[in-house]
Parts: C-alpha cells; sequence; structure tokens
C-alpha cells in the first residue's frame, strides 16, 4: 500500500479532484510542470505521466501535441484522468509497472508522486522509470523537500538505475536550485546506448 493510499479514501480524493477543478475555475495556473516538460520535448512525443492523478498534467501535454498514458492507482482519479478524454489510463503500482512493448520519450511524476510511493520502493520506481524510457529519454520528476525521501536520495536511486541528472530547479519555472528550496523539479536522462 502507498503512502497515498494509506492516508486517503475516496472521499478525499474526491475532494481532491473538486480542488483542482475549483482552481481552474478561479482561473490559477495549473500548467506550468506540463510548459516545462513541452519545452523538453519534440512535439508528437510519447510521454508517460507517472502517479497521473487527476490528469492535469498528462491532458495538457496531450492539448499540446503529445501522445500520453497516465497511471496511477486511485480510482477516483483514474475516472478524473479517463473523463478528459486525451490519454490512455492503466491503473498500476508505479514499483511494479510493466508495460510491455511501451517505451517513453518521457516519464512525468510531478505532483509529490516520489513521497507518495511506498516508502522503501524509491529504487524500484526510479527502476520502472527508467526501463519504460527510449534512450536519451527524459525523467522529469518534483516533489517537496520536507520528507523523509530527499532530492539527495532521489540522485543516488537516478544513478543507481543508470539515468543522469542534467538539471534541478527549486520551482516548475525554472528557479535555480537552492539547499533550502521547498521543492525539487528533477530533470534526468537515459543514455543514448
Amino acid at each position: 500500500m502507498t503512502r497515498w493510499e494509506r492516508e486517503r479514501d475516496e472521499d478525499a480524493s474526491r475532494a481532491y479532484v473538486a480542488r483542482f477543478d475549483e482552481l481552474a475555475e478561479q482561473g490559477a495556473d495549473l500548467h506550468g510542470e506540463s510548459r516545462m516538460v513541452d519545452a523538453l520535448l519534440a512535439r508528437g512525443s510519447r510521454v508517460l505521466d507517472a502517479g497521473c492523478g487527476t490528469g492535469r498534467v498528462g491532458a495538457d501535454l496531450a492539448r499540446r501535441g503529445h501522445r500520453v498514458t497516465g497511471v496511477d492507482l486511485d480510482p477516483v482519479l483514474l475516472d478524473a484522468a479517463r473523463a478528459t478524454g486525451l490519454l490512455d489510463v492503466v491503473r498500476a503500482d508505479l514499483a511494479t509497472l510493466a508495460l510491455p512493448g511501451e517505451r517513453f520519450d518521457a516519464v512525468v511524476a510531478a505532483g509529490n508522486v516520489m513521497i507518495f510511493v511506498e516508502p522503501g520502493t524509491e529504487a524500484a520506481v526510479c527502476e520502472r522509470f527508467a526501463a519504460h524510457l527510449v534512450p536519451g529519454g527524459v525523467l522529469v520528476a518534483g516533489f517537496a523537500t520536507g520528507h523523509r525521501y530527499t532530492p539527495d536520495d532521489f540522485d543516488a536511486d537516478l544513478a543507481a538505475v543508470g539515468l543522469v541528472r542534467e538539471h534541478r530547479f527549486a520551482t516548475w519555472d525554472l528557479r535555480p536550485w537552492r539547499a533550502d528550496a521547498d521543492w525539487a523539479v528533477t530533470v534526468a536522462r537515459t543514455p543514448l546506448d
């Protein structure tokens, strides 16, 4: 069971969906993650939205011309993602993710995905991300820094599966990384061969 599943029930998941609907109605900018990822990709790239939640990021990437598959465990959030009509949706645990024959130009893990997986499975999640990337594919992940799993832990897990960190930012709008940042946005890539 993931941290997300332990801490949230169906009502909490519905409240999460409603929260983002309300933010959208208020005109909040909900697309910073997808703008950043889009800038890294060629048009028509295949994207895995890992821990896709409501499909907010994946749907915006699809609107920007990418082919997106969303993966999550929460059935309420997956229903919301499916309702966008813009991405393929798969229910799976990221630590054991296996999409045979599927390789992606990018894996996006926005919205604290790495701190909501089952503690102790982060290395397995990184391995599954790497296994689903094409040579030269990019992983973009963002999570809050004030938790047990740190950016340094993430770097070690990335290196262990052959992903090379290229950049780290303090925000999705590319503010420079600093050690006391509340948020870490990491860009890593698989080797070309």
